[in-house]
């Protein structure tokens, strides 16, 4: 039996919800020395990921207008490889840094117009880039597993996010600075900067259990182990541990396909008996059937094919030299040439190759990989191959080039 005039125990329960306040937190592990150290390396990360993904933009342009260098054949290969690496190491080190800093969004709005005013666009400016962080980390993985579940470009609302990120990015460390310094100045147990929770008017109580250093230990463990268990895509000799990797590097004559003739739509009749390739530079053109070009001079090159997702493999080509097949119609050096595909469905079913491109020795219409002809799936009857260039660009089921003039 209660008293007549006292609540209800239900009710006094429900009186006392409230919504968390920042001085309920205990700092002890959700301090500015951890916050601090955490950004440095989740800013290392987002830096080089920008920086390769503009790189791999840039690859893609059509006409750039600085030529993108052929040399070293493996370098869109290390750049992307890098690019998905930072990208996967960002996760678990922006999770930490969202729950080192989670008392900041119960913190008590100020008074006052102008500081009222200030705490707001500080306030929008860091969810814009929360916001931004998770949208490049998401789909940026989806991305990598190919799986696409919207209906907007995934590289250019990719390139466009990455630059409000990176401004975030900037405009938070710029407005921070003061506090960062002071915290990584200090020692990581220095305390001079935590709040004083509502538990206990002192700073440092609640010791016992994990330890500063040791949030940190788990955290770059948490991210090294992220990149190995996926770095196998990209490094070979990884592959055995890094069992989330997206390709294993198996697949038809050593090589992973990313996208089958069937998924491409590719009419198995066009590539039959009676496929020909045509080679057109203005009124001049010549048509070559499998065995006209199978008759030219053969050439052999290991190069890589590296693609977008982040996963690399190294192939020995087999074909016709793409200059060869340029001189048959008097193209003169440095013309950039228009590949057209007998893919039905995707993005890349026309590209374009910068005449440095076309120029370079390296650079094949293949014919055949690892000492067989070229399976289906693999660009049979014939594909582009060339040195430092992304694997959407490496055009498959090849059946017209046209010089540009």
């Amino acid at each position: 039996m209660t008293d007549a005039g006292a609540p209800a125990p239900g009710r006094r329960r429900l009186a006392s919800l409230r919504p968390p306040r920042e001085e309920d937190f205990s700092p002890r592990l959700r301090s500015p020395a951890v916050a601090a150290r955490v950004g440095v390396a989740l800013g290392v990360c987002f830096g080089l990921a920008f920086l390769t993904g503009l790189v791999s933009h840039y690859s893609q342009l059509p006409d750039p207008p600085v030529p993108v260098p052929t040399s070293p054949s493996w370098g869109y290969r290390v750049t992307q490889g890098l690019h998905v690496a930072t990208g996967i190491a960002a996760i678990p080190l922006l999770l930490v840094k969202l729950w080192t800093v989670l008392p900041r969004l119960f913190q008590a709005m100020p008074r006052g117009v102008g500081p009222l005013a200030v705490a707001t666009a500080e306030r929008v400016s860091v969810a814009l880039l929360v916001a931004s962080a998770i949208f490049m980390l998401v789909t940026g993985l989806m991305n990598s597993t190919q799986w696409y579940p919207w209906a907007f470009s995934f590289r250019s609302t990719h390139y466009a996010v990455a630059w409000v990120a990176v401004g975030a990015i900037v405009l938070h460390v710029a407005v921070k600075l003061p506090v960062i310094r002071t915290a990584l100045g200090a020692d990581l147990e220095d305390t001079s900067q935590d709040r004083v929770p509502k538990t206990s008017p002192t700073r440092g109580v609640d010791q016992e259990g994990l330890s500063r250093r040791g949030l940190l230990t788990a955290t770059w463990t948490a991210a090294g182990l992220a990149v190995l268990a996926t770095a196998g895509a990209t490094v070979p000799w990884l592959r055995r541990v890094s069992v989330l990797g997206v390709r294993s590097g198996d697949g038809p004559q050593g090589v992973p396909i990313n996208r089958t003739a069937s998924a491409a739509e590719v009419d198995p009749a066009a590539v039959g008996e009676d496929y020909r390739l045509e080679v057109v530079h203005g009124e001049q053109s010549v048509t070559l059937s499998r065995a006209d070009l199978e008759a030219m001079e053969q050439r052999t090159e290991a190069l890589p094919i590296a693609c977008v997702e982040g996963w690399s493999a190294q192939g020995t080509w087999s074909g016709v030299r793409v200059r060869d097949l340029l001189d048959l119609v008097g193209a003169p050096a440095g013309a950039a040439v228009v590949v057209d595909s007998l893919q039905q469905r995707g993005a890349f079913s026309s590209t374009r190759l910068p005449g440095n491109f076309a120029d370079d020795p390296r650079t094949l219409l293949a014919l055949g990989l690892s000492g067989e002809p070229l399976s289906l799936d693999h660009g049979y009857p014939a594909r582009i191959i060339a040195p430092n260039r992304p694997g959407v660009l490496q055009t498959k089921w090849v059946h017209r080039l046209e010089v540009q003039a």
